[in-house]
Order: C-alpha cells, then sequence, then structure tokens
C-alpha cells in the first residue's frame, strides 16, 4: 500500500469520525435538562422575577427551611399561596412540582423527602403574600 492509498484512507476516516459525531449531536438535540423549554418567555419575564427576589430580601421575608429523615419542612413568615419546583440537575424526569396554601398558623410547606434521592437538589420556591410576590432560590443536599 502505497503513501497516497494510505492519506485517502485517513481522510475517511476522520470524514466518517466527523459524519458520525454530527448524527450524534443531532439526535441528542432536545434531550438536554438544562435547557429551559419556554427560554425566551422566561426573558421576558425577568423583571418581573427580579422584583419577586427582591421583595423577598426587603420585606425579610426569606423561608425557613428544615429537614427531618421523611420530610423537608418550610416555613413562611405570613400565610401565601405558593409553588414549588424541587428540581434534580442529574435527571429531568425526577423533578417535584408542588402548588397549594400554606397550611397552620405557623404558614408551613411539608414536602415527603422519603422518596427523594439522597443528594443535590435545586429548591425554587414562589408565592404571593399580601398582595406581592415573592421568589426565593437556593439549592439544598437531601
Amino acid at each position: 500500500m502505497n503513501w497516497g492509498t494510505k492519506l485517502v484512507l485517513g481522510m475517511a476516516a476522520f470524514m466518517s469520525f466527523i459524519i458520525g459525531m454530527v448524527v450524534y449531536m443531532f439526535k441528542q438535540h432536545g434531550n438536554d435538562s438544562l435547557v429551559e423549554e419556554d427560554y425566551y418567555e422566561k426573558g421576558i419575564n425577568y423583571d418581573r422575577e427580579y422584583e419577586a427576589k427582591s421583595n423577598t430580601l426587603n420585606d425579610d421575608a426569606t423561608p425557613e427551611i428544615k429537614q427531618s429523615q421523611s420530610q423537608l419542612i418550610i416555613q413562611l413568615k405570613d400565610a401565601a399561596d405558593y409553588q414549588l419546583t424541587l428540581m434534580r440537575p442529574s435527571a429531568k424526569e425526577k423533578d417535584v412540582k408542588s402548588s397549594g396554601k400554606t397550611i397552620d398558623d405557623g404558614n408551613l410547606i411539608i414536602i415527603e423527602a422519603g422518596n427523594l434521592d439522597k443528594g443535590l437538589w435545586s429548591l425554587k420556591l414562589e408565592w404571593r403574600s399580601n398582595g406581592k410576590d415573592y421568589m426565593y432560590t437556593k439549592d439544598i443536599r437531601i
């Protein structure tokens, strides 16, 4: 085999590798859990999100988070309607979403943590209380 044949075979192997990578990347498109599905809508609503986070800091309404073996207990300052999202960075299908009203006079949100995987979770809590929107995000370990 002369050097011309080796050169052509090398180029063919390299081109096959590049084509294989392109096909693989197109198959993976849309399966990335780090990319938001409603990216543009979130960009438009960023001012509302920023105001909600500012309200949390300005009104000293940061929730108190406690963990037990089987529960995640979140206590808010006032009674509120809430939306809670627990996101698992490693697997989008394990995300937990919950909404409702706080319970008792302690303004509690109780999440059963017994069935949640151990490890890092990203908590995002949005609530409305006394006519104001609030938002709190934190990474927690369960």
